[in-house]
């Protein structure tokens, strides 16, 4: 039989999240079942249980950045064994067997990957997330948490440190390159680590200077305020590569004119409305425009050893399960430092 699980949902686009519980799949011969420990907040599970980025099935339990121990094991599993320290990210399966599954890059299934919630699992049912106690993932998209890492701020990294890991992997931050990151939030604050951890020249570029202290110790060399007028002027050509990690509305061909020659902006944060861009701001140093989205289970492990490796972990802010509706408020006052984390234990 199914296993019943304790959980937050939305029962609707713009309510609260409530107590409830889930059904969980049997475990297959394929399957890993967890024991959730902690699941973090991320900014995509408040635009999507909202409905801002279009209609969801509800009731929705969000969460896509778990972080656990091994509860059980199905027969073919030989990846992990119970105990094992594990987490899940964004995704929970893909084809398998298109080009880009085959090239280790299932984030970009041409038949579309299965998100960890709000997307139609492999039996027609919804899958629900990680606001959860447990959950019921195939092996091949659970990933293994190295020692050296707490699971609390090991949970983040399945989304929000993937998500800047993989840009800056790709278009080469290291020793020589001048990487600049826009906003120091949840997703800025770890590509600020990363790519200062891989080599890089770091610049923080953010609304005012009120966390120039904290970009300054999570590793950034300099920190400049975009409200400031001359900061623009000041910094034109100056960056190899700008990561882009905010959710509204910026004016990008300002931004695009900070970039050297054959410099790249690459936008991982997700506004809801379009990001115009003046084509002259492209022309005129060869400059590119992209975007990325999370990355690959290879590429996530590969974050995660690099993360431990380098002793890189998530600011977080543990909450109990009582807390996560105030906790999206505070998320969209900018109003964490910089990642809400659920305690599961407290949804027993």
């Amino acid at each position: 039989m199914p296993t019943t699980v304790n959980a937050y949902a939305a029962p609707s686009a713009g309510a609260d999240l409530i107590p409830t519980t889930l059904e969980r799949r049997n475990v297959g011969p394929d399957d890993v079942l967890i024991d959730i420990k902690f699941a973090g907040i991320c900014h995509s599970d408040i635009h999507t249980v909202r409905g801002e980025w279009g209609p969801q099935s509800y009731p929705l339990t969000p969460g896509h950045e778990i972080a656990g121990l091994v509860a059980e094991v199905g027969s073919n599993v030989s990846k992990y064994a119970v105990g094992d320290r594990v987490g899940v990210g964004c995704m929970v399966n893909s084809c398998g067997e298109c080009k880009n599954c085959k090239a280790g890059e299932e984030q970009y299934c041409l038949k579309g990957n299965t998100g960890t919630y709000g997307a139609e699992d492999r039996d027609g049912s919804i899958t629900q997330g990680g606001y959860s106690t447990q959950v019921v993932v195939t092996q091949d998209f659970v990933l293994g948490i190295p020692e050296g890492i707490e699971l609390d701020v090991a949970a983040p990294l399945l989304c929000a440190g993937i998500t800047t890991f993989s840009p800056l992997k790709h278009w080469g931050a290291g020793p020589g390159k001048k990487v600049a990151v826009i906003g120091l939030g949840g997703l800025g604050h770890m590509a600020v680590k990363q790519a200062a951890a891989m080599g890089a020249e770091v610049t923080v570029l953010s609304q005012s200077l009120k966390k120039q202290e904290d970009g300054l110790r999570l590793g950034a060399k300099h920190y400049y305020a975009t409200s400031d007028e001359n900061t623009f002027s000041d910094l034109a050509g100056s960056f190899d590569l700008i990561i882009n990690t905010v959710s509204a509305s910026i004016p990008i061909s300002d931004y695009l004119g900070l970039l050297t020659l054959d410099g790249a902006l690459v936008s991982v944060g997700a506004p809801p409305e379009p990001l115009p861009v003046n084509a002259f701001a492209l022309i005129g140093g060869r400059r590119s425009f992209a975007g990325s989205l999370i990355g690959g289970i290879r590429e996530t492990q590969e974050m995660l050893d690099f993360c431990a490796e380098h002793h890189l972990g998530s600011e977080v802010e543990v909450i109990s399960a009582d807390k996560i509706n105030e906790a999206y408020e505070r998320v969209m006052a900018s109003d964490v430092r910089y990642r809400f984390v659920i305690d599961t234990a407290t949804l027993n």
